[in-house]
């Protein structure tokens, strides 16, 4: 039964899409079978996996809408291991509706538990919000990744998704757990490693050991519609989120 993992911001530009692309890729390194969800109406990596967002495929707001089972709407791509569930602009409009439907905050967990048996890994790519769509990611999650930028502000940001997280476990998912993943670091400032050392004495154990290191690499592989593993595997990006992916992995044999 695949582990399902939301990834989420409200801040954009942290690295959430990255992070579910690349992750997704590196843990298909080691044999693991990945489907990532693309849950923002953005359609970042929709986009970076090669599809038009204009074009009329059916995504994840068919599904939760109950228009079309995730079975269906499931695509392949390039790596044998890793599939996708696209998304599209209409998938804004999403969240006013699902609020009048009976039972929307398990929409999404209900759609994710049909396929769970065929992937060992489920990623969600929230929007950079608190709404509805986070909130559904959230409740199906069994963990949910923080990318968080190594700048002050990040983290004045941080606290307020830890409100919605602990709103979350108390009334829907109990099970729900946070790990931190600091992107988007530059080693040279002070800064950057003061607030890295931050988070780390704040969340102990939730903090992955791995940092990301801001790098022009990753725009570059986007623009070329690929993962950082593939257009540039031997890079210390690439080398990076291999690292997350063995966190990852172990995280779970260890049931941490």
């Amino acid at each position: 039964m695949a582990r399902v993992y939301a990834i989420g911001n409200q801040k954009g530009g942290v690295g959430k899409t990255t992070t579910c692309l690349c992750l997704g890729e590196a843990l298909t390194l080691y044999g693991k079978r990945v489907l990532c969800i693309d849950l923002d109406p953005q359609a970042a990596l929709t986009v970076v996996l090669g599809l038009n967002p204009d074009t009329n495929h059916a995504t994840i707001y068919e599904v939760i809408m109950g228009a079309a089972s995730i079975e269906e709407i499931i695509l392949k791509t390039k790596n044998d291991n890793f599939d996708l569930i696209p998304s599209r602009l209409d998938l804004a409009g999403a969240e006013a509706e699902l609020l009048r439907m009976d039972e929307w905050q398990t929409s999404l967990q209900k759609a994710i538990e049909e396929i769970r048996p065929k992937y060992d890994y489920i990623l969600l790519d929230c929007p950079p919000s608190l709404g509805v769509l986070t909130i559904i990611a959230l409740i199906a999650a069994d963990r949910v990744i923080v990318p968080v930028q190594a700048e002050f502000l990040a983290m004045v940001g941080l606290k307020q998704l830890n409100i919605l997280i602990t709103e979350v476990r108390k009334r829907y998912n109990p099970k729900l757990e946070t790990r931190i993943l600091r992107t988007m670091y530059d080693r040279r400032t002070l800064h950057n490693r003061e607030v890295a050392e931050e988070l780390e004495r704040l969340f102990g154990e939730k903090v992955y050991k791995t940092i990301i290191n801001r790098t022009i690499r990753f725009a570059d592989a986007s623009y070329s519609r690929e993962s950082i593993l593939s257009f540039a595997p031997s890079s210390e990006a690439a080398k990076a989120y291999k690292q997350l992916a063995e966190e990852v992995i172990e995280d779970e044999e260890k049931g941490g």
